[in-house]
């Protein structure tokens, strides 16, 4: 059995991606908070694929359960798809200190804390594949969502890092990172729809990019370029824009 390990699976992308890996010819362990409300969607997967699936109950930010829980899976997975994520509005978040720490924990430190875990063991095997889905957002930071842009920024440097040190061990991280996504997490957003991507076009790219092997993968692809002329513009001039 050819196992994926999917943390975040209720969200739209992750689902997308559970379709995509299953349809490919792997089989799942879709991981999340009270799990048991994607039974119809486990049962769907494996009508259509033939694949195996299995719900794992996993709090992101319950860190002191990581170890256990990987402890547990048996087989344990080919690779891992980190698809957890929480966002609230920016000035939520900058007069909630219960929405900030929620922020940076299931956006980064959770992340950290289980890809620790599962880092350990693809270096011993020397082999294994990791997908951490950051965000365009932790690009450069702006006052639209630099809260959670910075748990991104956080999320994408510690994948570089973990890619740097895990190369030699044959050991593939793939970071990835989103544009505007049309899902429940941006539902009511006026979003512009050519820069808005749906979630099945997402899994499509993610499953492309890990399967040759690529480092980073902007999606839509057009937000690489988009990215590259904010990142360059100086600061003198991008601290006086609204964007």
């Amino acid at each position: 059995m050819s196992y994926v390990l999917i943390i975040g699976a209720k969200s739209d992308i992750a689902k997308a991606v559970a379709r995509e890996y299953a349809k490919n010819g792997y089989d799942l362990y879709l991981a999340a908070r009270n799990v048991s409300e994607l039974e119809g969607f486990k049962k769907d997967i494996e009508i259509r694929s033939n694949r195996q699936v299995e719900l794992k109950e996993f709090d992101i930010v319950a860190f002191d359960s990581h170890q256990a829980f990987y402890d547990a899976l048996e087989p344990k997975p080919l690779g891992v798809i980190v698809v957890a994520g929480y966002m609230v509005d920016q000035k939520v978040a900058e007069n909630s200190l219960v929405d900030s720490l929620n922020t940076l924990h299931v956006n980064f430190t959770g992340c950290v804390s289980l890809l620790n875990v599962i880092a350990n063991d693809f270096e011993k095997q020397k082999s294994g594949f990791i997908v951490g889905i950051s965000s365009v957002a932790g690009d450069r930071g702006r006052k639209a969502n630099y809260i959670y842009g910075s748990a991104k920024a956080g999320f994408s440097a510690y994948l570089s890092g973990l890619r740097n040190r895990l190369h030699v061990s044959g050991v593939q991280v793939l970071t990835v990172k989103p544009g505007f996504v049309n899902t429940k997490m941006t539902e009511g957003l006026d979003l512009p729809a050519k820069l808005t991507a749906e979630p099945e076009d997402v899994a499509h790219d993610i499953f492309r990019a890990q399967q040759k092997g690529k480092d980073v993968l902007y999606t839509k692809c057009i937000w690489k370029l988009i990215m590259l002329v904010i990142k360059h513009i100086p600061e003198f001039i991008f601290k006086k824009m609204s964007i």
